[in-house]
């Protein structure tokens, strides 16, 4: 395994000119739940009459290094990451170069699982950008001007980069600081689910959407929404899709971009998950509690869409445009 330091490990609070571009969390489908991304408790709003959304929602910084002239304009460009602690000397060992990031903030639970988890895999280097604070709903949002960034870390410890601004903001500065661009972005695990209208609120998507725009293929991942998610569960769907997804990759070929989304229930009730299903997206919810799934429910009609998948105890796997 290989194990990244933090994305500016010798520069910190540096200030990354970004123009703003991207949709926004404001524009929502009539028929769509009035909740933002179901990604953290601190969502504002609900996305269906019949369910919930709450959305789940640090950086010490180091000393910049000093210009060579006294005159000199402070360094804004992001550091070449070859001189990132734990990387150098080690490329020939790498086969698969993940970019992870989130909308619940650079210390979730969900986050912090996922990274440890693909850490864990050989052959794999991991680096990490996500918000420092929850950022929920905002879809592809990105912010105008300068963005601080700042050392931080994951909940478990892992080096992380934590930049202000939206989630898509997170995933441009973390591929801009990386010396070649990395072969996968991740973006989760989110808390809550982001099936049917809410895809196109989540913020969880709308970062692997702007990866997939600079050319990156991306995976947005979220995991049921219950008073203790089941972050186990989702890892095991996530990592069984990335080592797929590495086995099918050619070394002389990158992958094409894409936007591939995966919901994984929480099997709170009893069960557990039945597999991964590829289903649609849902238009609308139809009346259905996106929130609730019943993994020990008994076998009948495959479902047709996410919301009915995840219900029925299923995860499911979606392909998005961008």
């Amino acid at each position: 395994m290989l194990r990244s330091r933090a994305l500016v490990g010798l520069h910190l609070a540096v200030a990354i000119p970004l123009a703003g571009c991207g949709g926004s969390s404001s524009d929502e489908d009539p028929d769509a739940p009035t909740a933002a991304d179901a990604d953290s408790s601190t969502d504002e709003a609900t996305p269906t009459p019949s369910s919930a959304t709450p959305d789940s929602a640090d950086s010490d910084s180091a000393d910049s290094d000093s210009a060579d002239s006294d005159s000199a304009a402070p360094d804004t460009d992001p550091p070449d990451s070859t001189t990132m602690p734990g990387t150098a000397g080690e490329a020939n060992e790498t086969d698969l170069v993940v970019l992870v990031s989130n909308d619940d903030g650079v210390a979730a639970e969900g986050l912090d699982a996922l990274v440890v988890a693909l850490d864990g895999l050989d052959g794999v280097e991991v680096h990490v950008s996500a918000p420092p604070e929850n950022q929920s709903g905002t879809s592809d949002r990105t912010t105008e001007g300068d963005l601080a960034t700042a050392e931080s870390e994951t909940l478990s410890g892992f080096p992380a980069l934590a930049t202000e601004g939206f989630p898509a903001d997170s995933v441009t500065v973390g591929l801009a600081s990386l010396a070649t661009p990395p072969d996968l972005v991740i973006t989760g695990l989110n808390e809550g689910q982001n099936v049917g209208p809410l895809v196109e609120l989540s913020g969880t998507v709308g970062a692997a959407r702007t990866a997939a725009r600079a050319g990156i293929p991306a995976l947005a991942t979220s995991q049921g929404l219950a008073a203790e998610p089941d972050y186990e569960a989702g890892v095991d769907v996530v990592l069984d899709w990335v080592e797929e997804f590495r086995s099918n990759r050619s070394a002389d070929m990158p992958a094409e971009p894409s936007v591939t989304n995966i919901n994984v229930p929480s099997c709170v009730s009893g069960g557990e998950v039945k597999g991964l299903l590829e289903v649609a997206v849902a238009t609308d919810a139809a009346g259905r509690d996106a929130f609730t799934s019943d993994c020990s429910a008994a076998p009948g009609p495959p479902p047709t869409d996410d919301i009915g998948g995840v219900i029925s105890g299923w995860a499911t796997v979606s392909e998005l445009e961008f």
